[in-house]
């Protein structure tokens, strides 16, 4: 498993704590994600992609955007750059909500659209969006939101 900087992404093996796991729902989307995740998910709004292989196993992870207390900025041409670069045939999409309110926004439901429509286009299924809130996760896949 390795984990996919910000900037720069490798196709060289990269060491990470991280064993690959394969994803079948989003109880288990949720416990990997956690264990990436840093303990300011009350603090401040970030956005990452769980990329996956065919089989659902992860292959990588990465911080597509960090924000404020209300929200951050997602560009879908970034989640579209990591999503091709590391070949994935799937992604999940994660944000928290540092206010602990488990609901999507309506901002939410239209990001969660707009790369799904986007990766569309290059073959990439998008599975689920998860929003993290201290003790918990909401699925939109589970909510039928997507």
């Amino acid at each position: 498993m390795k984990y996919v900087s910000k900037y720069k992404i490798t196709t060289k093996k990269y060491k990470s704590k991280l064993e690959s796991e394969t994803i079948t729902d989003s109880k288990k989307s949720y416990g990997f994600i956690k264990k990436f995740w840093h303990k300011d998910i009350n603090i401040y709004e970030s956005f990452f992609i769980l990329l996956m292989n065919q089989a659902n196993e992860t292959m990588a992870y990465a911080k597509i955007s960090q924000g404020g207390v209300a929200g951050t900025i997602v560009d879908v041409k970034i989640v579209a750059k990591y999503a091709v670069d590391c070949l994935a045939s799937s992604v999940i999409l994660a944000h928290n909500h540092p206010s602990g309110n488990p609901n999507p926004s309506k901002a939410d439901i239209a990001i969660t659209k707009k790369i799904k429509e986007g990766l569309k286009l290059l073959d990439i299924q998008v599975l689920d969006h998860l929003i993290l809130f201290e003790g918990g996760y909401t699925s939109l896949a589970d909510e039928n939101l997507m």
